[in-house]
């Protein structure tokens, strides 16, 4: 995945320290094995409570938007699918 998320306009009402957050988040998943990203999604998940960063259910659903949109067709096909099982 490429930094194009950043730009979306969308971004500018959350906080800047959770935007860095991510920033840092989305780097460290880049050069991450993919057998590996859900254990570093673990330890990010971890350093975010550790440093008392959470995102409301609507930051979640903007972010989650805002990925899904820069993702190869064929993977955001499976993710929308999954998405629209879990609602």
């Amino acid at each position: 995945m490429n930094d194009q998320w950043k730009q979306d306009p969308r971004l500018k009402a959350m906080n800047p320290e959770k935007i860095r957050f991510l920033e840092d988040f989305a780097a460290q998943l880049s050069g991450t094995p993919k057998d590996q990203v859900l254990t570093r999604f673990i330890a990010m998940s971890s350093e975010a409570q550790r440093r008392n960063i959470s995102f409301s259910k609507q930051e979640t659903t903007l972010l989650t938007d805002i990925l899904i949109s820069h993702m190869d067709p064929a993977v955001k096909s499976r993710l929308n699918l999954v998405r629209g099982m879990l609602k």
